[in-house]
Parts: C-alpha cells; structure tokens; sequence
C-alpha cells in the first residue's frame, strides 16, 4: 500500500481541454524542484504537447506512480480511478470541472499538494461495483463502476419491464425508465439527481433507484455491499446499460446484469482538515441563505 511520503507523481489531465496544460507544466515544474519525480499520463502529454516528461499510459502509471494527481472533473476522476484501481494508487483529485465532489481542491489551493505528497494528508477509500450481461447463460462484457451502473431506456422508446433479485431472492418487478445500482460514491451523481438518498462515503451499502417508476411504490433502496444484484430485462425496446456514463452496451430481452461489490477500492488523499460534510453544504448549497452557517463553522 502507497502510503507516503512520496517520490513519484503522476499528473493526469482532463481530455478535450486546451485550458489544463498551463496548470500541469507549473505543478510539475514546482514538484520537479521539490525532488519529486514526475511522469505524465500519455494522453494528458500528448494532448498539451508535453515532451519534458516521461509519458505513460495508465497501466504503467499503476506501476510505477506512488501517487496521481487528477487535474480535471469528476468525469476525468472516475476513469483514471477505475482503471488505476488494480494498483491501489492513490489519487488528488484538483477541480478543473463544473461541480467537483471528489475533485475537491480548488485550483487555487494547489500549494497544498507539496505538503500533501510529503504525508500530510487524510485518506479514504472508496468503493467500487462491478458488473457483468449475461446472455444465453454467457457473460458477453464486464467492467467496474465508481458511480453507478445504470440500466435505461433509449431516448424514444417507452419504459423497461425489470425484474430484480437479491442474493437469488426475488425483490420486484418494476416498470420504468430504468434503474440505477450506485455507489456511497455515486449517490450524489446521477442517483441523487433521481430522489436517492445520500450515502456517506464510508458506508458499506449499495443504492438501488428507479427512474421515473409507473408505481410510486417503487422507492429506493439501501442493500449490504455484500449482496449480488441481479437486473433482468423483461420487457420494453431499446434498452441500454452504462457504467459511470462512460461506456455502455445495448441489451437484449432476457439480458440479465449482475452486480456485485468489486475487490478493488479506490484511495482519495484529501488535505488535512478536509470534511464531507463541507462538500455536501458547498456542492449542493445547503443552508446558503442561513445567518446561522459561521465562517467558523464551515
């Protein structure tokens, strides 16, 4: 387990963003004066023209890399997480998009990360989900999810007949525009979005969370992370399934989806001082208009 202090750092940019090169090359000129040892990701490199620096791809970043430090979204956080995840890297997570819950340090506090990197942080591991489509009794695709792993319909057909069970216990048939199996992690993304209830990072639970059900019956649901989850397709037309909105796969009438908690957990350093419940007031604006929220207090 990389626990620090550190010596080699890999800097990770958000793709498509001509806005991140600038940033990166003055981190890793600080950091290279500092006696850390620098790489980049391949992409990142290529993509900003960065020739200085040892380029690798993600694999070799696991590695090699005793820390990854993530200049982007939630979006670059999640991809780099789940491909890293093998390696057990820890990763600092800089806000380079819209709303950052787990790219928490601002661009502006990047002069925290030298003390970081020497061991003065606070770590978390967060947990993933992985999932497989069973078709005719054979697995046709698997693939690990940070957030979610969300069965729904396309955008013109009507809603998705599922039947869900447990553990090989059936739960319920469900009649929706589909169903989302998230994270603690993944409860404020597109679960939240859905009425989901919020799970704290280190809860050891999985959410399930129609979309638009037929009966308001359906509600959500908190289930161990020790369980196996088991979605299959029923009923309705153009069905996908997506995992942490970055990959997905039509499916098939009698398709089944199984998830299950993975093995592989993903280690956030954050700053010393740092608070989940800070992030939740900040990200979602709770008690904005409240005289009873102290400078003190947050």
């Amino acid at each position: 387990m990389k626990i620090g202090p550190f010596k080699t750092v890999a800097l990770i940019g958000r793709n498509n963003s001509s806005s991140v090169g600038k940033p990166l090359i003055a981190l890793a000129g600080c950091l290279t004066q500092r006696g850390f040892r620098i790489v980049f990701e391949a992409e990142t490199a290529r993509e900003n023209g960065l020739h200085s620096y040892p380029a690798l791809v993600p694999d070799e970043i696991g590695a090699c890399a005793d820390v990854a430090i993530v200049l982007g979204g939630d979006g670059t956080m999640l991809g780099i997480g789940r491909q890293l995840a093998p390696y057990h890297t820890p990763l600092i997570g800089i806000n380079h998009g819209r709303l950052g819950f787990i790219t928490d340090i601002a661009l502006a506090d990047i002069n925290q990360l030298p003390q970081m990197l020497l061991g003065n942080y606070e770590r978390e591991e967060r947990s993933l989900v992985e999932a497989r489509i069973m078709r005719n009794g054979v697995s046709i695709y698997h693939a690990q999810a940070l957030n979610d792993v969300v069965v729904n319909r396309s955008g013109f057909s009507g809603m998705t007949e599922l039947r869900v069970s447990v553990d090989d216990n059936f739960m319920s048939d469900q009649r929706s525009d589909g169903l989302i199996v998230a994270t603690p992690t993944g409860s404020t993304a597109y679960a939240l979005s859905s009425n989901g209830p919020l799970l704290h990072p280190q809860l050891q639970g999985i959410v399930l969370v129609p979309i638009a059900p037929h009966a308001l019956s359906n509600r959500p649901i908190v289930l161990p992370d020790t369980c196996r989850i088991s979605i299959r397709i029923i009923g309705g037309r153009s069905v996908n399934v997506n995992f942490d909105m970055q990959s997905f796969t039509t499916l098939q009438l009698e398709d089944t989806i199984e998830v299950w908690r993975s093995r592989y957990t993903v280690p956030l350093l954050h700053p010393i001082g740092y608070s989940y419940y800070r992030t939740l007031r900040k990200k979602l604006h709770w008690n904005e208009h409240s005289s009873l929220c102290s400078e003190k207090s947050s």
